[in-house]
């Protein structure tokens, strides 16, 4: 007799199938759409030149020159009151008819004008006064000169006049009537004479003076073969700067004092004319002044 075994719980139940999805990624060869980023930057710089070609269009030569000045130099331009700082001056503005009723209320006293300030007005009038002031210095030099009877006879030998460094003061041989002794730095009496007066007017101005000593183009004869005429023209420079000292001039009104021998003559076309032989004595403007207290500022002569 067959016996039939009973049947487990577990095995009756069905077993689910397990399902793994994998998802797989393509990569698309057609077009992304960043193109179109490049293209609008492109769209907006060339609206941006179109816009500033139609600007300088619209504007005056001497208005796009006054630009291009102020780009050059803005702070300076910012300084003096430039184009920008006027309505009627600006680059976008309400056409040419503007333009002309500003200047129509302008002279008709409506509205009052801008004051531009010029930077350089300050140092021009500065220029111009030290000008006037050395222009009375010489003035007073001369007559000084005339009121003496003593420096009247050598007047001339004394020779005043204005350059671009300054007021210049010359002091020259004559034949037969030298300032030093024959190749020496000793001054004649009426030579002292000379430049005591000098140095008591000098005083009246505070620039700065220079003193130069020139020789003619005669190799010096002294004997001393380490000593020549460029020795000899500072030696004779410094003896006038001593005396002008002692005339009454400041010795802190000095700048420089040098000796130039025979390399700048007064007489070219001789340069074993007596005038040659001279003291050049500057009483310097600013800018020399300025040039000369540098390193090495030496200012040639006029």
């Amino acid at each position: 007799m067959a016996v039939e075994m009973p049947t487990s719980r577990k095995s009756k139940k069905k077993i689910k199938p397990v399902v793994v999805r994998r998802t797989k990624l393509v990569k698309r060869s057609g077009p992304t759409g960043t193109w179109k980023i490049a293209y609008a930057d492109f769209v907006t710089a060339l609206m941006a030149f179109f816009l500033l070609m139609w600007l300088i269009s619209n504007n005056s030569e001497d208005r796009l020159h006054g630009i291009s000045k102020y780009f050059q130099t803005p702070l300076m331009v910012a300084m003096a009151g430039g184009q920008v700082m006027t309505d009627r001056m600006n680059i976008i503005n309400q056409g040419n008819n503007s333009l002309k009723e500003g200047s129509a209320l302008e002279q008709k006293g409506e509205v009052k004008p801008i004051h531009r300030f010029d930077v350089s007005d300050g140092r021009r009038d500065a220029r111009r006064e030290e000008r006037t002031k050395l222009i009375a210095l010489k003035q007073s030099l001369e007559q000084a000169i005339e009121a003496d009877l003593n420096l009247h006879k050598f007047k001339d030998q004394l020779l005043i006049d204005i350059t671009t460094h300054g007021l210049r003061i010359q002091i020259i041989d004559k034949k037969n009537r030298p300032m030093f002794d024959i190749g020496s730095a000793n001054l004649k009496f009426y030579t002292v004479e000379i430049l005591h007066k000098i140095g008591s007017v000098l005083n009246s101005v505070p620039n700065k003076v220079s003193m130069t000593g020139h020789t003619d183009a005669t190799p010096y004869q002294g004997g001393m073969g380490n000593y020549s005429n460029w020795e000899l023209s500072l030696d004779r420079a410094n003896a006038a700067r001593r005396e002008l000292v002692a005339g009454g001039l400041y010795d802190e009104k000095f700048l420089r004092v040098v000796g130039l021998a025979s390399s700048a003559l007064f007489d070219v076309g001789d340069p074993f004319s007596p005038s040659n032989r001279r003291i050049s004595i500057i009483v310097m403007n600013e800018q020399t002044e300025r040039a000369a207290s540098m390193d090495g500022g030496l200012v040639a002569e006029d």
